[in-house]
């Protein structure tokens, strides 16, 4: 039987740390579910936990249910991979002379940066930002995107710029060649063959349901602000669902399309959808792609890892599976704090017996959490402070008058002798932090810090 303490206790850090209200986790294993689990409150107010039952928004993990839909009409001849946008929606959409394909807006390589009118939608509705986005339907969208070809920067195919409306128009396109609503063909086609009966893009339904999770803002002071459900998102992220539905969803990747002796999609689009197609910008295991609807990581300690985030600002998920042990995860919260995408990986490395401690982000975690802290020059002369800050170290010296917010850039932090650099004047400046277990000390340009305390 496998122990889950150290994934609980590790869920537990991240969640303090952050100001995580609630979160919910499923873990599946050769087709079952071998481990579910609420943590802490779906709502504050009232003091009601979180369950393995709570509904959460699951954001862009929505995407793999609209390539998955895609792929259907593809295996039953109704659309070609290669057909031109054009062909099936009334958006010509080009970079340059070249026309951007179904297949680049499923894989985020139509050559246009992001247009990020979902995110202007999402923080205006939940009161984080003032810019008004008037996009209720595709055809809003449409007329949004009428001069996009206008920012396009490379050629279809060459580089990977996530895209949220070329998933609106994926969407638009399924209702168009099935001939219903978007949201009811996945329900038809997806969720219910699945039993996926509590995954809802519909607020009624969601209204009617007994375990919701409140969203919540986390703002960067920590509180933690009652918000609104985004639901004017679509094809591109609306679904809300549990992780028990998610559980269910995963195990069907994992069986290559099948589910209690049905078939969702054939194994070879199933692993057509899986396919490295353009590289990702931020390569952490070297390989990490994006294929149609899901990203792969080639190489997750020995292991092909496939998987999706998804974060609506209030809500925040993410689903993984590894196909050739049959082991796959969900996790959902009700805030954006700690990357659930990262808990998911440490849940995923102790599935597979091997130390999570050792996964790069986790390293990079815990020295900088070993290098925050107070600092002191030769007899108390000076004074300064490291603080993690967007993701990087920062060292702040201070006083009545002046603000010096240096940041620091890791460049080797395997060794005892921890090296990073800054840029001063134009040019390069080294620094360098020395431990030894919980002795801190700092070489910064001509100072010589030392460690007193923790901030």
């Amino acid at each position: 039987m496998q122990d889950f303490g150290k994934l609980e206790d590790f869920i537990f850090e991240k969640m303090s740390k952050t100001h995580l209200p609630g979160l919910s986790i499923a873990i599946v294993k050769d087709g079952e579910t071998i481990y579910s689990r609420g943590f802490s409150f779906r709502d504050l107010e009232y003091g009601l936990r979180a369950t393995p039952e709570t509904l959460y928004g699951i954001g862009s993990v929505t995407k793999s249910f609209t390539a998955l839909s895609i792929m259907q009409l593809v295996e039953e001849g109704k659309l070609s991979l290669e057909d031109p946008v054009s062909k099936h929606a009334p958006l010509d959409l080009k970079s340059g002379e070249e026309p951007v394909r179904i297949w680049h807006l499923l894989s985020h390589a139509s050559g246009l940066p992001a247009l990020a009118y979902a995110e202007a939608y999402i923080r205006y509705v939940t009161g984080a930002d003032g810019k008004w986005m008037p996009v209720a339907s595709s055809e809003d969208l449409f007329n949004f995107m009428k001069d996009a070809n206008k920012w396009a920067l490379t050629k279809p195919g060459e580089r990977w710029f996530y895209l949220n409306e070329g998933y609106v128009t994926l969407g638009y396109i399924i209702e168009k060649l099935s001939g219903m609503r978007y949201v009811e063909y996945v329900k038809k086609r997806i969720l219910e063959p699945l039993k996926m009966t509590r995954s809802f893009f519909k607020k009624e339904d969601v209204d009617a349901d007994r375990d919701v999770a409140v969203p919540y803002i986390i703002t960067r002071d920590g509180e933690c602000k009652k918000s609104v459900v985004p639901y004017g998102i679509g094809a591109d992220g609306g679904l809300l669902s549990n992780v028990l539905d998610l559980a269910r969803y995963v195990n069907m990747y994992i069986n290559r399309g099948n589910y209690d002796g049905g078939s969702l999609l054939s194994e070879e689009h199933i692993e057509e959808m899986e396919k490295p197609r353009i590289k990702l910008p931020i390569q952490i295991f070297n390989g990490e792609a994006y294929g149609y609807g899901l990203m792969t990581i080639p190489n997750f300690l020995g292991n092909k890892l496939v998987g999706h985030g998804g974060s609506v600002l209030v809500y925040t998920a993410y689903i993984g599976y590894i196909p050739d042990k049959k082991i796959g995860i969900a996790l959902l919260a009700n805030g954006s704090g700690y990357m659930l995408s990262q808990m998911s990986l440490y849940g995923l490395a102790l599935m597979l017996g091997e130390n999570p401690e050792t996964l790069p982000f986790i390293k990079m975690e815990r020295t900088f959490e070993l290098l925050s802290g107070l600092y002191e020059t030769y007899k108390g002369t000076m004074k300064a402070q490291v603080v993690e800050k967007g993701g990087i170290l920062e060292l702040q010296i201070k006083d009545k008058y002046t603000d010096m917010m240096i940041p620091l850039i890791p460049e080797n932090i395997d060794n005892k002798t921890k090296t990073f650099y800054t840029v001063q004047a134009g040019g390069k400046l080294p620094i360098e932090f020395m431990t030894d277990e919980d002795k801190v000390e700092l070489i910064y340009e001509r100072y010589r810090l030392k460690k007193v305390g923790k901030l």
